[in-house]
C-alpha cells in the first residue's frame, strides 16, 4: 500500500478542520435541510450499528459511506450490493467498489439509487394527469492514505433528487481519519458527512442547507472476547437536537397547561449510537445497534415499538459475504437491509 507523506497527512486534518470551521454551528435537524435522503444508511453493516459508524473496519466496501478513512487493505478488488426495500415499493439500491493503487492510494467507487416508483397525479379538480416518476442518487469517488496509524479519507460526490423532472443537485464531500492501534483491535474514527452546496435548487425554490453532520467514534473488541463494541457520537456541530412538539401540550387536574421541557440527559443521549457485534467464527457474525434519536424522534403517543433499534448478521460462504438488517431508522417504519460483497479477483501475494 502507499504510504501517506506527513505533508499529504496534515493536508487532510487541515482540510478536515477547515470543513468544521467554515460551517454553521446549526445541523438543520427536522426537515430543514435539503437533499435529507444523504442520511439514510445505504448497506446492512451501517443499518446495524445504529445507521452511521465512522469508526469500525471491514471488508465490506460500503463501509466507506461511514467514513472514507474506514478504505483499507481487505476492501481490495472487492464489490458489494445492498438493497432496501422502504414502504410503498420505495426501494434503494447501492454498489461500492475498492481497489488500491501504487502512487495515488486507496480508491472507492459508490453509486447509489432511490427510486420511489410512479406516483399518480392530478389536477385541482382532482382529473387523473397520468403518473410521474421520483428519484434521487449519488455517485461518489473515494481516496485514502495511510501514515504510520492514522488514515486520511475524502470522499466527493455528485447528488441529485429529480421529481417528475424538476431537479435539484448538489456537490457533496466528507472528509474523514481514522487511528488505528498498532497492536489492539481498537480504532478511532472522525468525519465530517455532507459538507457541500446545493448547487441548483428545485424550480422556484431557495438553496437550503445540506444535512451536516459531523462524527466521532470508536470500536474496540477486548481481547479474549468475542465481542466487538461500537460508539458514535454524532451531530457534534450542534449541541441542541431535542425536538419537542408543540402539541403535545396537556393539561392538568387544576386545567394548567403543561409544556413539554427540554432535558439535559435526553439531549446528551439523541447524540449518540451504540452497537455490539457477536464473533461467532470469521465467517459468522450477529450484530446489534441503537440510535436514541430515532427512537425518540419515530416514537408514536408515547410507544416508540422498535423505533431506532436495528438487528443484523452476516455470514460468509465460498467467498461470498451476505450481510442482513431489520431496523427502524426512518420514519417509513421497519425496513430489510441485504448487501453481498465478493472480490473479483485475488489479492496480490
Amino acid at each position: 500500500m502507499k504510504h501517506l507523506s506527513a505533508r499529504r497527512l496534515a493536508g487532510f486534518a487541515f482540510g478536515l478542520a477547515a470543513v468544521l470551521a467554515a460551517r454553521p454551528a446549526a445541523a438543520q435537524l427536522g426537515g430543514r435541510s435539503v437533499l435529507s435522503f444523504l442520511d439514510l444508511p445505504p448497506s446492512a453493516q451501517l443499518a446495524a450499528w445504529g445507521g452511521m459508524n465512522p469508526s469500525a473496519r471491514s471488508s465490506d466496501p460500503t463501509m466507506l459511506f461511514g467514513n472514507p478513512a474506514l478504505l483499507n487493505e481487505a476492501m481490495d478488488r472487492r464489490i458489494a450490493l445492498s438493497y432496501v426495500g422502504y414502504v410503498a415499493d420505495i426501494k434503494q439500491s447501492t454498489a461500492a467498489y475498492v481497489f488500491n493503487t501504487a502512487k495515488a492510494g486507496r480508491f472507492g467507487l459508490a453509486l447509489t439509487y432511490i427510486n420511489y416508483a410512479d406516483l399518480p397525479s392530478f389536477d385541482a379538480a382532482g382529473n387523473s394527469l397520468g403518473s410521474f416518476v421520483v428519484n434521487e442518487y449519488t455517485a461518489g469517488v473515494s481516496d485514502s492514505y495511510t501514515k504510520g496509524r492514522f488514515t486520511g479519507g475524502l470522499t466527493a460526490k455528485l447528488a441529485v433528487s429529480s421529481i417528475a423532472g424538476n431537479r435539484s443537485v448538489a456537490g457533496v464531500a466528507d472528509a474523514g481519519v481514522l487511528y488505528k492501534h498498532p497492536t489492539q483491535d481498537f480504532t478511532v474514527g472522525l468525519v465530517a458527512k455532507n459538507v457541500g452546496y446545493q448547487l441548483r435548487p428545485y424550480d422556484g425554490t431557495a438553496r437550503g442547507p445540506l444535512p451536516l453532520d459531523v462524527q466521532l467514534g470508536t470500536t474496540v473488541k477486548p481481547e479474549h472476547m468475542p465481542l466487538r463494541f461500537s460508539l458514535t457520537a454524532h451531530h457534534l456541530q450542534q449541541w441542541d437536537i431535542q425536538y419537542l412538539d408543540p402539541a403535545a401540550t396537556t393539561l392538568d387536574a387544576n386545567g394548567v397547561p403543561q409544556v413539554p421541557k427540554k432535558s439535559f440527559a435526553d439531549n446528551l443521549a439523541r447524540h449518540f449510537t451504540v452497537g455490539a457485534a457477536l464473533l461467532l467464527s470469521d465467517n459468522l457474525q450477529l450484530r446489534v445497534g441503537y440510535n436514541h434519536l430515532q427512537r425518540r424522534e419515530l416514537r408514536l403517543d408515547n410507544t416508540a415499538g422498535g423505533a431506532g433499534l436495528s438487528f443484523g448478521a452476516m455470514v460468509a460462504i465460498s467467498g461470498f459475504q451476505l450481510d442482513y438488517t431489520h431496523a427502524t431508522l426512518q420514519a417509513s417504519g421497519s425496513s430489510n437491509y441485504f448487501t453481498l460483497a465478493h472480490a473479483l479477483a485475488k489479492k496480490k501475494e
